[in-house]
């Protein structure tokens, strides 16, 4: 059973670098998307094998169902003008800097891990979904609730920013 743990992590891991590459990579905002989609499922396939099923259900519904989607037709919505600066290409200068933010924070929190161990518990808490949704819909659920409205504004104005645009022309 561990060699199947460890398979499927690999194949996790696999799936979770090919997407985030292909999201980075692309320049296609669509295939971006489905580069940020293979990520979000393959971080959903770690929470399963953390046998945390709720959080990979989670994971799945909130942000591959609710978010790409919102995503999705955002990109839809608003369309890039042909010649923009996705036409030009990038200078050396741009990926180096792009390298050194993404290995910046890699490194100071490699260094903090290996400097300043953190106790672990021995035995992590139990908490059934019951607790967890009396703890986001208790003391949480005003962030909760900002969060909804936030991504609805941010449709909304991306309706409004397309429709401003298709009655000028």
């Amino acid at each position: 059973m561990e060699i199947m743990a460890k398979v499927a992590f690999c194949v996790y891991t696999i799936v979770i670098l090919g997407g985030s590459i292909l999201a980075v990579s692309s320049s296609s905002l669509v295939r971006a998307l489905v580069g940020l989609i293979a990520t979000l499922v393959g971080v959903s396939g770690m929470y399963m094998l953390l046998a945390t099923p709720f959080l990979a259900f989670m994971q799945i519904l909130i942000y591959v169902g609710a978010v790409s989607v919102l995503i999705f037709f955002a990109v839809m919505l608003t369309r890039a003008e042909s010649g923009g600066d996705e036409a030009k290409s990038a200078p050396m200068r741009t990926y180096v800097y792009g390298l050194a933010a993404t290995l910046a924070p890699a490194a100071i929190l490699g260094w903090l891990i290996l400097t300043k161990p953190v106790a672990s518990v021995a035995i992590p808490v139990e908490v059934t979904i019951k607790e967890l949704g009396a703890g986001l819909l208790g003391s949480y659920f005003l962030p909760f609730e900002l969060i909804s409205v936030i991504l609805m504004v941010a449709m909304a104005g991306a309706v409004l920013l397309t429709w401003e645009k298709r009655g000028k022309k």
